[in-house]
């Protein structure tokens, strides 16, 4: 297992991913262009797992100086339960802190809250996103 920046090439895989782990709703955000202008932007990370060459996973969020947010983490369903989503989190954080987060915070469904708790995240009150 390798995780590493995001690349230009990794687009097709993590659309794939998205897509088959229905994380794919707005390409605006999510599509090939977008994952460009984030894998440039100064305040994100922006990583990818790769397995035998193949990449598999991604994980992605920012740091604004005060506060880090994990936006998106997803890995392909023929990955899951091996341990990747868990080490993309913890390097994610990892890399949060070395630029001097004090804490990280992750969008999550309910659906996945579990996961989030098991990788030590808890839960707090949500906030509101506007879409205009």
């Amino acid at each position: 297992m390798v995780i590493r920046y995001f690349r230009p090439e990794d687009v097709d895989a993590l659309v794939e991913t998205l897509r088959l782990n229905n994380q794919y709703g707005n390409p605006e955000v999510d599509g090939p262009e977008a994952m460009k202008r984030v894998g440039k932007c100064d305040a994100a990370v922006f990583l990818v797992c790769e397995m035998d060459g193949r990449v598999v996973g991604l994980v992605r969020g920012v740091y604004d100086g005060s506060r880090a947010l994990i936006h998106q983490l997803s890995v392909h369903p023929d990955y899951q339960g091996r341990g990747i989503g868990t080490t993309l989190v913890k390097e994610i954080v990892r890399r949060f802190s070395e630029r001097g987060a004090p804490t990280v915070s992750a969008t999550v469904t309910d659906e996945s809250s579990g996961f989030w708790q098991k990788v030590g995240f808890r839960r707090t009150k949500a906030f509101l996103v506007g879409n205009w």
